[in-house]
């Protein structure tokens, strides 16, 4: 009897593993998110990355898919590519959670939670990359 319970457990245990793993493939931004992201950073020129940027000024996010978020502060948009996916941003189901202890910046290699808007429980992370300023020419 105890046999029979213990395939199926394991079974189970290598399935929630494999889904887990990250995929070799990267996902291709549809059509909308590369437009989008066109329009945001038209006209704008990146410069090098930045570790961190300051949360107070930084405090317009736009999301463009769960791959890439932008925050605006005022001449300057910074494009924001986590190191995996932040799952339900895009289409609008989960919300980011940042919780800052001592800082008052977002960092490459913070860790973020999601948020499912309607349950109103956490069910997911996605840790920062890098931020790439994009920045408009003065006029």
């Amino acid at each position: 009897m105890r046999k029979s319970i213990a395939f199926p457990l394991s079974l189970a245990g290598a399935a929630a593993v494999s889904a887990c793993t990250a995929s070799s493939v990267p996902d291709t931004p549809s059509p909308r998110a590369q437009r989008d992201l066109a329009e945001a950073l038209a006209g704008r020129t990146p410069g090098p990355p930045q570790r961190c940027i300051s949360n107070f000024r930084s405090n317009n996010m736009r999301v463009i898919d769960d791959d890439t978020l932008l925050f605006e502060d005022g001449r300057t948009v910074y494009l924001q590519k986590p190191r995996g996916p932040c799952f339900g941003l895009g289409n609008g189901s989960r919300t980011l959670v940042t919780r800052q202890f001592g800082t008052s910046e977002l960092c490459d290699g913070d860790i973020n939670r999601t948020v499912d808007l309607i349950a109103h429980i956490e069910g997911g992370a996605c840790v920062f990359g890098p931020f790439v300023p994009y920045t408009r020419p003065k006029a």
